[in-house]
Order: structure tokens, then C-alpha cells, then sequence
């Protein structure tokens, strides 16, 4: 049954970037504002577009930080997405921070 649950979870929230253990996702039936999902190490947290966390439990500062260097840099990116999800059109992969 959790495998079920699983895939399901990622057929409805695709990842579209990882890096330093974080992975970043998107939901397709999302609502305003918009934001992507961020998990690291057990926890979660939920960013606006200029990485900053509205709601989640991350407590990591290198996590926070890394997190929102890569959305500052990834910006029209993630507004892209954000339009394709309303659009319902494919989400794209985004580069990760190296």
C-alpha cells in the first residue's frame, strides 16, 4: 500500500531540482501564492519565489540559505512552472545549484 502512496505522491508532485540533499517540488493542483515545496532530511518547508520559507519545519540555516540562493537565481524558472501548472502544461526540471 505505501509504495502506492508513493507513486502516487510523485505523479501529483514531480521533483524539478535537487541539490545538497534538498529536493525541491511542485504540485500540479496548486493554489496561490505561488510557491514550491522543499525537503530536507525528514523536514519540509514551503518558499515563495524569493526563497523565503511561509510555512514548514526546516531549521537548518545552510539548508535556508541554499534554498534560497537557487530560487533567487531560478526565479523566472519557477514563475515558468508556476504559469504551466495553471496552464496545465508539463512542469520543467530546473537546474540545481552547484
Amino acid at each position: 500500500m505505501t509504495l502506492n502512496l508513493n507513486f502516487k505522491l510523485l505523479q501529483v508532485m514531480p521533483y524539478v531540482s535537487m541539490f545538497f540533499g534538498i529536493i525541491i517540488r511542485m504540485f500540479y493542483s496548486e493554489h496561490n501564492p505561488p510557491h514550491f515545496h522543499a525537503d530536507y532530511q525528514g523536514t519540509e518547508g514551503i518558499f515563495d519565489f524569493d526563497g523565503e520559507m511561509l510555512k514548514g519545519n526546516i531549521k537548518s540555516n545552510t539548508a535556508l540559505r541554499l534554498i534560497k540562493e537557487w530560487a533567487v537565481l531560478r526565479k523566472n524558472e519557477l514563475t515558468e512552472n508556476w504559469d504551466n501548472i495553471i496552464n496545465k502544461a508539463a512542469i520543467n526540471r530546473i537546474e540545481p545549484l552547484q
